[in-house]
């Protein structure tokens, strides 16, 4: 059983969730086993599911109901037992399991075929149902318009919805596109467009930090914060996703999404309210205020061999499913400039990679120098100065950096921190990420899901570099990236806090 479940319960929206079914496109997937089946397991085991939910998984094999349940759970017993994985529990409860899947009803069939939505039809009645997306983007238009021409979409004393995963789009012309078919079928309200990083409990605790605190709030605004650094970097490498990442890369994969979500949490003015209108109308503000980016403050890199913890690293351009000659990035860095009165002549800095030192996600909130060095300190050097860490994977809290007196007779400063660590206060609670996500959707909560016009000024904010295909900066497995994106901090007279 989880750890803590009441912990669990208490993350969860204050709404109830209502009785509905969960259709899953693409029930026998990678992101239904990893991580949609097992969010629906934390919230039975935290009494947090609907009563009479039900799941209708759809996909090509043909198999029953039960012989789907009963295969998951396999596989979901195999994730378990590894620590480092998304969903770890030290014990899977068969009982629980099968309470989440007592109600399967299971479709065979292709869904590019009209034949399958009549037959969906058929099994839906009139009940509520959400329609979850977990395939490829280039079948989130057609499942949409099916949906539509078939009548499944229309709320007459019900509500239907469709949860779309990211990528939304692949540049701002595409999501463009997508958003005119989705609002052609549905309204916003039944639009839920999921980032499993807005799901994350240390990711939310940003607005907490930021908005419950006076400690933080006066002094986050250009008077007194020189940078900020947004950091995602990862050991691992494109692993067997070599074709998908090849149309993908990092910037389209890491940063009108995941990257920008945390830049919305970090930048936001305060809402009016927790109403989820007021919060995504401010991340929307947020984002439409970076100014586009331009192709100088941009770096793209990509990982050859090297080192990381004694474990040797093959090129990119040798991993299954990646073309000998290619120039796809597999690391990005770009400086952002936000145009408005808070953040106005503050750049931010944000990087993602793979094959990295570490894995690390993390936010820096750098700030200004004292005005002189009353003290013998050299204001030159990067470890003095005030910095407010939002740790965020796979420690999770925040640490605070100051400078403090070295004890001895000279007024020697030294660079000291303080942090608060999440596991430290409260237990750790089964979580992959869609839990709240999913509970919000069942409950009609947009709060944490992203609205039309949010995505837009994602893209838009990346539109003159997300097509640029020159040849990446190289960088070797196990380091801190290319020396570009050393050099793009260092015009600017500053540098990278090193991934550790």
């Amino acid at each position: 059983m989880p750890a803590s479940t009441d912990q669990l319960k208490a993350t969860l929206s204050q709404a109830s969730a209502r009785t509905c079914k969960l259709v899953i496109f693409g029930a026998g997937g990678d992101l239904t086993r990893r991580l949609l089946l097992p969010s629906l397991y934390d919230l039975a085991a935290s009494d947090a599911l609907p009563s009479a939910f039900g799941i209708v998984a759809i996909d090509r094999a043909e198999r029953t109901g039960e012989d789907w349940a009963a295969h998951l759970f396999s596989l979901a017993e195999q994730d378990a037992k590894d620590p480092s994985a998304e969903f770890s529990c030290p014990q899977l409860d068969r009982a629980l399991w099968d309470k989440v899947t007592r109600n399967v009803q299971y479709i065979a069939g292709d869904f590019t075929q009209p034949a399958l939505f009549t037959t969906l039809r058929d099994v839906l009645g009139e009940s509520d149902a959400i329609f979850y997306c977990a395939v490829a983007a280039r079948f989130f238009a057609p499942i949409a318009t099916a949906l539509g021409e078939a009548g499944l979409l229309e709320e007459e004393g019900r509500f239907r919805r469709i949860v779309i995963e990211k990528p939304f789009g692949h540049d701002l012309a595409s999501a463009r596109v997508l958003d005119d078919v989705l609002r052609h079928q549905a309204k916003e309200s039944q639009i839920y467009r999921i980032d499993h990083f807005m799901g994350k409990e240390a990711n939310q605790g940003i607005l907490v930090a930021r908005f419950s605190n006076v400690l933080f709030e006066p002094i986050w605004r250009r008077e007194y914060i020189d940078h900020v650094q947004i950091t995602a970097a990862e050991t691992i490498g494109v692993e067997s996703r070599g074709a998908f990442y090849e149309q993908t890369g990092a910037l389209r994969d890491m940063v009108p999404n995941h990257l920008f979500v945390l830049l919305s949490l970090i930048a936001m003015e305060p809402p009016a309210s927790l109403e989820a209108e007021a919060i995504r109308q401010e991340k929307t503000r947020l984002l439409q205020a970076i100014r586009p980016i331009r192709p100088q403050d941009y770096v793209r890199g990509q990982y050859v061999a090297g080192d990381i913890e004694g474990i040797a690293s093959v090129d990119y351009r040798d991993e299954p499913g990646v073309a000998a000659d290619s120039c796809t990035e597999t690391y990005a860095a770009m400086r952002l400039d936000i145009d408005n009165w808070r953040w106005g002549g503050v750049p931010f800095y944000l990087r993602t990679g793979k094959r990295m030192k570490a894995r690390r996600t993390e936010i820096n909130i750098v700030f200004k120098k004292p005005p002189y060095a009353l003290f013998d300190q050299d204001m030159n050097d990067p470890r003095t100065g005030n910095v407010i860490r939002f740790l965020l994977d796979p420690v999770r809290g925040v640490s605070i950096c100051f400078d403090a007196k070295q004890p001895g007779l000279g007024e020697v400063i030294a660079p000291v921190n303080t942090r608060f660590l999440y596991d430290d206060f409260f237990r750790k609670a089964p979580n992959v990420g869609y839990e709240a996500l999913l509970h919000d959707c069942m409950a009609g909560n947009q709060m944490l899901f992203q609205s039309a016009g949010t995505i837009e000024a994602a893209w838009a904010a990346i539109d003159p570099v997300v097509n640029i295909g020159s040849t990446p900066s190289f960088y070797p497995a196990g380091s801190q990236g290319p020396a570009e994106a050393d050099a793009l901090l260092a015009r600017d007279g500053r540098q990278w806090i090193a991934v550790t």
